[in-house]
């Protein structure tokens, strides 16, 4: 099996099971032997911020020396990008042969018609599983994918940690239509014999419902203290504040991010007192070099070209927060390139961004989910009145450019499968 046939394998499945469950990911792993049992976890739930904070706390824990396996998804870069070990993405060979290793099981499994179909999202935390086993990884940070609690990432035991960060309403149609009821899904990630930290800013009915969890569960429940939190600066390049006397350089833009990065601290922090040592000043180098793309990216600075990947309310609210903030009062014109899944709420995320924009360019993203452009350019052109639309994303792009000065400001957001394909052609552009 060489790469493209490890990913034709791999997109060839369902995204997600008829049936949802762990039965399928724990049979897969236990034929694999298991690997996920050899590894030490800081698991990592929420509807937004989640990568950002696997991000921050991988970097923490390669700054302080360890082999640091990290598992996010989606990608931006490259597939690869999802399995990672001290910043470096699986190569392709080694995605082929552990790939190769998981589909002869799969077969067997899918052979036997006990279980549905084993899912895309399985074999990928299968790969991912195996490839930190075989490397020895002394900790491995993981992002889960949907949900949590029947999210295939929590086949795991007992993490060291397990992390909630920011929860708001998305994929309702298949976590709940309430905070209380997703709530309760992602914290379905935290088990007996550990450590959960929450993420400082919530509902009160998050703060309940995690608190009933972890209480239930006998886990010591640790909140950032926004009493012992002095921001000292914030600007577009990231920010400067003081966290329990501890000097922090945060390179990731918007106050969402310091609260991610305290999350992230508390993390490494709890972590630390099982077995592995974590000093102020692994905290200080890991923060500062976190390097995580497609959210608040900043790929150029003249003209400004910001990538996001924010795709729901929450997501948004932080992004048009960091805009005003970051962006408004210092350049010209905002013009945009959007597109979005049909899945999401999508309507109030248009309206959000579509009101901040001198220019919209609406794009349906490459994606069997994404919604139709001219739906997108229909619900902006209520909020802006220089709305474009677009079917080809090379002339979007050319449109786009040709349309910014170097003092105006270019926004890319909405779906990270567009982020993903207007990097490569910007990155084209700018080599």
């Amino acid at each position: 099996m060489n790469y493209q046939e490890a990913l034709d394998f791999i997109h060839g499945r369902k995204r997600f099971g008829i049936k949802p469950g762990l039965d399928r990911i724990k049979e897969l792993l236990k034929r694999l032997g298991d690997p996920q049992k050899k590894l030490k976890f800081i698991h990592i739930a929420g509807t937004n911020g989640k990568g950002s904070t696997t991000a921050m706390t991988a970097s923490i824990f390669i700054s302080a020396g360890y082999k640091t396996g990290m598992y996010i998804s989606p990608f931006v870069d490259e597939f690869c990008e999802r399995i990672q070990i001290n910043g470096e993405y699986i190569s392709h060979s080694d995605l082929a042969l552990f790939t190769e290793r998981v589909k002869n099981t799969v077969d067997e499994i899918d052979k036997e018609k006990v279980f549905t179909p084993v899912t895309e999202f399985e074999i990928v935390t299968a790969i991912g599983m195996l490839y930190f086993a075989e490397k020895k990884c002394d900790i491995v940070v993981l992002e889960v994918g949907l949900g949590g609690r029947l999210d295939a990432t929590n086949a795991i035991d007992a993490p060291l940690v397990s992390v909630i960060t920011s929860i708001s309403m998305d994929h309702t149609n298949i976590l709940g239509d309430t905070l209380s009821k997703i709530a309760f899904e992602k914290c379905g990630i935290i088990k007996n014999g550990s450590k959960t930290v929450l993420y400082p800013v919530q509902q009160e009915e998050v703060f309940k419902v995690v608190r009933e969890r972890t209480k239930e569960m006998k886990n010591p429940l640790i909140i950032p203290d926004l009493n012992l939190l002095k921001i000292i600066s914030e600007s577009i390049l990231g920010s400067e504040f003081i966290y329990k006397g501890l000097e922090i350089l945060c390179p990731l833009t918007g106050r969402h991010q310091i609260y991610n990065c305290i999350t992230a601290i508390e993390a490494c922090r709890a972590a630390s007192q099982n077995g592995i040592t974590i000093t102020d000043v692994d905290i200080k180098k890991g923060i500062k070099s976190t390097k995580f793309i497609g959210r608040f990216e900043i790929f150029k600075t003249r003209p400004l070209i910001i990538l996001d990947g924010g795709h729901n309310e929450g997501g948004i609210d932080t992004l048009v927060d960091s805009l005003n903030k970051h962006v408004k009062p210092y350049y010209k014109k905002i013009n945009t390139c959007m597109g979005i899944l049909k899945d999401k709420d999508y309507r109030v995320c248009i309206k959000k961004i579509s009101e901040i924009s001198d220019m919209f360019i609406a794009l349906s993203p490459n994606n069997p989910r994404a919604l139709p452009v001219e739906e997108i350019k229909n619900i902006a052109g209520e909020y802006c009145k220089n709305t474009l639309s677009f079917n080809d994303i090379n002339e979007a792009v050319e449109k786009l450019l040709n349309s910014t000065n170097d003092d105006d400001a270019i926004l890319v957001c909405g779906s990270l499968y567009l982020l993903s394909d207007i990097r490569k052609i910007m990155e084209n552009i700018y080599k």
